[in-house]
């Protein structure tokens, strides 16, 4: 086991490769795809006959570790997440035989950085991503953070309330390094636009402030995409994605703008949430068939961690776009993707946006043309409420320098300082549609990047 895990950290670091960097700080940095929210046979069924129940490996889902990681690799990923759900007893699981499969993995597959990680059962909620730094802690972290603190371990009695959360973010908090954390699929439960179910806007607020460090977003686009009935698995008629991402992300002044605007650094992403490819049967896509999320970092675990921990990352479906570069300046410095802006409140902001085209077609044999760009620039006015304002670029106000295409505008520092984000389509709308039972998800497609925001001085 020693030696497995020793080839396992060498392989996860992954060959050096090339770019050009901006700076100091980004030297080797490039945009690395990757998948948090990956599920394998040891996402267990359980056989409630006997006590404590026995775990039936495969039940969720018969894919090994490494036949996840090969697929990972074959659709461009360069990073990626084993999130195996939990149940009564699974510590004993994730310890004994997934955290192995895990170590076998990154043998089979060193081209791929792998983490360890598992599909959190949160306590007054329902599911995310816990993603483990990679180290000689890294089994013991999880298995810990498992047996003490998820919802479904216990054999007996409850963890569902909010302090048991709160427990657990504060145990994730003193761990070094900080593990990370990302709500998956947060409007699943909803009955309605704005109507929340198991996870709300005042929950995802008070777990980030309870650990800013580790629970840094959600996925703004959720897994589950393969089955046309029911994009995401989001059952509810009147909830369901938007553009195959969630509602807090999808509308303009919606919830995740609201978190921006007062400041918080919270994230989103795109993840597969795979179990079972539809070519086998099942309703979801492999890791990067479909769904990417995009770090700006060097090829090595600890930097693809700090990308997603501060905002230096985009999502995307259908490889619509595979850079995103967001630069938002007041003529004497600039900022990009998750970083602060200082800014006086009598100048001006010039927002610069680059986005580039794949050069070959995507998992579905398409070459998507992107059709619609939205900056979007949101804050607080002078009485303290949200201020949104947009502007959308069509193909004939934007430039376009190969498979590259830039768009720029310059516009009134906000009142009170906020952020600008950027997203667009291949479907031309303005406003994110509800998905509707039987549509083809490769039909719709969006990219999503992280803000950047702006400080008034």
């Amino acid at each position: 086991m020693k030696t497995l895990l020793a080839l396992a950290l060498l392989a996860a670091s992954g060959p050096a490769l090339a770019a050009t960097p901006d700076s100091d700080s980004d030297a080797g940095r490039q945009w690395l795809a990757g998948d948090h929210h990956v599920h394998s046979e040891w996402s267990v069924e359980w056989d409630r006959s006997t006590t404590p129940p026995t775990p039936i490996r495969g039940g969720d889902s018969s894919y090994s570790r490494s036949r996840n990681a090969a697929q990972a690799k074959a659709f461009g990923l360069r990073w990626m997440v084993h999130t195996d759900h939990g149940g009564p007893g699974h510590s004993v699981v994730t310890r004994d035989h997934a955290y192995p499969a895990l170590v076998q993995a990154r043998v089979d597959v060193p081209d791929v950085i792998q983490f360890n990680g598992m599909e959190f059962d949160v306590p007054a909620g329902e599911h995310a991503s816990l993603i483990i730094a990679p180290g000689p802690d890294e089994r013991d972290q999880l298995v810990t953070a498992e047996r003490d603190y998820s919802r479904s371990e216990p054999l007996q009695g409850s963890r569902d309330t909010q302090q048991e959360m709160l427990a657990a973010l504060g145990y994730l908090r003193g761990l070094q390094p900080q593990p990370l954390m990302l709500i998956n699929h947060p409007s699943r439960t909803a009955t309605g636009v704005g109507v929340w179910g198991k996870v709300t806007p005042e929950e995802l607020r008070s777990w980030h402030a309870a650990a800013p460090q580790v629970l840094v977003g959600m996925e703004g686009a959720p897994g589950h995409q393969g089955i046309r009935s029911e994009r995401g698995l989001y059952r509810n008629k009147a909830a369901p994605t938007f553009g195959g991402f969630d509602q807090m992300t999808a509308q303009v002044g919606g919830i995740w703008d609201q978190m921006l605007a007062d400041g918080l650094r919270f994230w989103i992403t795109a993840s597969s949430d795979s179990h079972v490819n539809v070519r086998d049967g099942g309703r979801d896509y492999d890791p990067g068939e479909y769904s990417k999320t995009y770090a700006w970092a060097r090829p090595e675990a600890d930097d693809i961690l700090d990308s997603l921990r501060h905002g230096r990352t985009f999502a995307v479906t259908g490889d619509l776009v595979d850079r995103v570069e967001l630069s938002v300046g007041d003529g004497t410095r600039s900022a990009t993707l998750g970083e602060t802006l200082p800014v006086s409140a009598d100048g001006t902001l010039q927002v610069k946006l680059r986005v580039r085209q794949p050069n070959v077609p995507n998992a579905n044999g398409d070459r998507p043309a992107l059709k619609l760009i939205e900056l979007v620039v949101g804050g607080k006015d002078a009485d303290g409420a949200l201020k949104m304002q947009s502007r959308h670029f069509a193909a004939s106000d934007w430039q376009r320098d190969g498979d590259w295409i830039s768009v720029t505008w310059t516009l009134p520092v906000p009142t009170k300082g906020g952020f600008v984000r950027a997203r667009g389509n291949n479907t031309g709308e303005r406003v994110a549609l509800a998905d509707v039972p039987g549509e083809d998800p490769w039909q719709d497609l969006w990219f999503h990047s992280n803000p950047v925001f702006v400080e008034v001085r």
